[in-house]
């Protein structure tokens, strides 16, 4: 238990600046994958090894939103599945910073796989909808493509924005704490935490379109930031 807790103590300094993250990842996910990041580092595992253990928990769990009824059994796995995918998809960069072993391979191998994430969630619901939804109006179908079209720019202009900046600038200072609570509906936790209300069709619905009007509120802000940071 005493190397265990060294292990964390020297994850500890090997996290992102809270610059631009959400209350979710700065408290929830960031914390559990330093945990995970600690089992790993005392197994002998390697970053990209944890890397596909987070896509064997996220890609089993969409696939089954899109095929199984969703019920209150099925809505907690999913839930539960997708948070700790999320959690391992923090804890390959903690173990690779930690261990100094990054190489771009593996950065190249966690982006691609974020970017299948980021698609595959939303096509997932969407297939959902179609198959099990007793939707009101067949345009609610188009609600899962225009989450999944903000989803996707907001992850690449931030990756984006974060390779022309890196050579720049030093340490990012912290964010504001009201900064990081404004964030959390556009964190990937959160839309995570939404698949917990699945199996109540109505209230899924509900909490999955109010998680796509912050998207779409944030997205113009965060272009414009992006692009006056890199002017």
């Amino acid at each position: 238990m005493t190397a265990f807790a060294e292990v964390l103590r020297l994850l500890s300094t090997a996290q992102k600046p809270s610059k631009g993250a959400s209350a979710y990842s700065l408290f929830i996910n960031r914390p559990a994958g330093r945990v995970f990041a600690a089992m790993a580092y005392r197994i002998g595992a390697t970053p990209n090894q944890v890397t596909f253990l987070s896509a064997l928990f996220t890609f089993p769990a969409l696939a089954a939103v899109a095929l199984v009824p969703p019920g209150p059994a099925m809505s907690v796995c999913v839930c539960v599945a997708l948070a700790v995918g999320f959690a391992l998809d923090s804890a390959d960069g903690q173990l690779a910073r930690s261990q100094q072993s990054g190489s771009a391979c593996g950065e190249w191998l966690d982006h691609v796989l974020d970017c299948v994430k980021f698609v595959s969630v939303h096509l997932s619901v969407l297939v959902a909808l179609y198959r099990f939804f007793d939707l009101p109006s067949e345009a609610f179908l188009l609600v899962p493509m225009a989450f999944e079209l903000a989803a996707v720019v907001v992850f690449f202009v931030g990756i984006l924005t974060q390779k022309l900046k890196r050579q720049r600038e030093g340490q990012a200072a912290p964010a504001p704490a009201l900064r990081s609570v404004l964030l959390l509906p556009v964190d990937y936790g959160m839309t995570c935490l939404s698949f917990l209300f699945l199996a109540d069709r109505g209230l899924f619905l509900a909490v999955y379109c109010a998680l796509l009007v912050a998207h779409l509120i944030f997205l113009p802000a965060f272009l414009v930031k992006c692009y006056r940071e890199l002017s």
